[in-house]
């Protein structure tokens, strides 16, 4: 049943829609913080060779899409969106597992909001990414009108949670009569010249096109990338080195939560742009995590830069090195090496003999093995390769 939403009680039926506004004195010191941590990562980032900072390119790039569509409930496998990631940007990996076509469209939608910044956004861009992201024609079992705005024809756009006769209508969005209107005013300003910093109109582009809501799904994952493409723009590069879908993921209460309670409120969004800016920077502290990994990576096959590695094991390590998702035993081994047990095991007790896994010390019925730790230092100055 769709309850009657009083007039004005969301933010697209406020008068003066769709003029935002925002305290700037609330918004100026954290977006001045932001700007400079943003300036010293990208530095940083630059400083390193070429190869590392292409591997830490990819990292975060697969995160990226990971996190934006677990965001939405959708778990993609990582395997299949690093290889999808590195063939189209040219990196090679080694072996490539192959993608299946949601996990491609996924990862064009993303590429090209990042990679050609510098594009302008327009409606059949816009279609083209909704029609990538659901290659089927399908949401779950449900068919959707994909690459096209949303026409209701199912009642009003709404977002809801909990069981059937007892839903929380958290949001419903402006009718479809209104969309071309709609997203012609939101394309105009996105394109057009503005004295808002680049990072700050991130903030209000993702609020804004969320709150249309102009597709019958997936307008979270094309809102973020939105907001992505903005700050690809406001460092004037294609390369990511920080991923915001990732730490919206890791805040997703918190992200919902001042989304209702923005789209709830008047035109000023300064509670919405000041929480932005602060998981913006927190997206800068979670880009140490990574970049961490990609050093331990490189300085791993450093220090084994004399041992022998069949194919199966050189595999298996980069999965390691790269995020395992569990833990690894011989039966995981055999089944992803496609190889059998008895293999899998010589494998693994090859590379222990090496010094380069362990086993676990915790129980279970199943004998688990981890990579060995390899000291170093973050951003070591000592430790540069071109």
């Amino acid at each position: 049943m769709v309850r009657r939403i009083k007039r004005g009680a969301y933010i697209h039926k406020r008068p003066n829609w769709p003029d935002f506004r925002w305290d700037s004195e609330r918004t100026s010191k954290r977006l001045v913080e932001v700007r400079h941590r943003q300036g010293r990562l990208i530095g940083r980032m630059e400083g390193l060779g070429f190869q590392l900072r292409k591997e830490a390119v990819l990292n975060t790039l697969t995160e990226d899409v990971l996190k934006s569509s677990e965001i939405e409930g959708e778990k993609l496998d990582r395997d299949q969106v690093r290889s999808s990631i590195a063939r189209r940007l040219g990196i090679d990996i080694g072996g490539l597992t192959p993608a299946d076509r949601n996990v491609e469209g996924v990862v064009e939608m993303m590429l090209d909001a990042t990679q050609h910044y510098d594009q302008p956004l327009k409606a059949q861009r816009l279609f083209d990414w909704h029609a990538a992201l659901f290659p089927t024609g399908r949401s779950g079992m449900s068919r959707i009108n994909v690459g096209a705005w949303r026409n209701d024809k199912n009642g009003p756009m709404q977002v809801v949670s909990g069981p059937i006769g007892k839903e929380r209508v958290h949001y419903e969005a402006p009718p479809a009569a209104r969309l071309r209107g709609e997203m012609k005013k939101f394309l105009d300003w996105f394109e057009k010249e503005s004295s808002t910093d680049p990072v700050l109109k991130a903030g209000v582009a993702h609020l804004w096109f969320i709150t249309i809501h102009p597709f019958e799904d997936g307008n979270g994952r094309i809102a973020r990338a939105i907001a992505d493409m903005v700050l690809a723009r406001s460092e004037r590069s294609p390369q990511r080195f920080y991923s915001m879908s990732a730490q919206i993921q890791q805040e997703r209460k918190a992200y919902y939560e001042i989304l209702e309670a923005t789209q709830k409120g008047d035109l000023d969004i300064t509670s919405w742009l000041e929480w932005f800016l602060a998981c913006l920077g927190r997206a800068f502290d979670h880009a140490e995590t990574i970049l961490a990994a990609v050093l331990n990576k490189a300085r791993f096959w450093d220090r084994f830069a004399g041992t022998e590695f069949n194919e199966r094991q050189r595999s298996m390590i980069n999965r390691l090195l790269n995020g395992f998702d569990g833990k690894l035993t011989s039966s995981k081994w055999a089944k992803l090496e496609k190889c059998s047990q008895d293999t899998a095991l010589r494998d693994i007790e090859n590379l222990i003999g090496a010094g380069v896994l362990m086993k676990d010390s915790s129980g279970g019925r199943s004998t688990s093995y981890s990579l060995v730790k390899i000291r170093m230092m973050l951003f070591d100055p000592s430790f540069r390769r071109a």
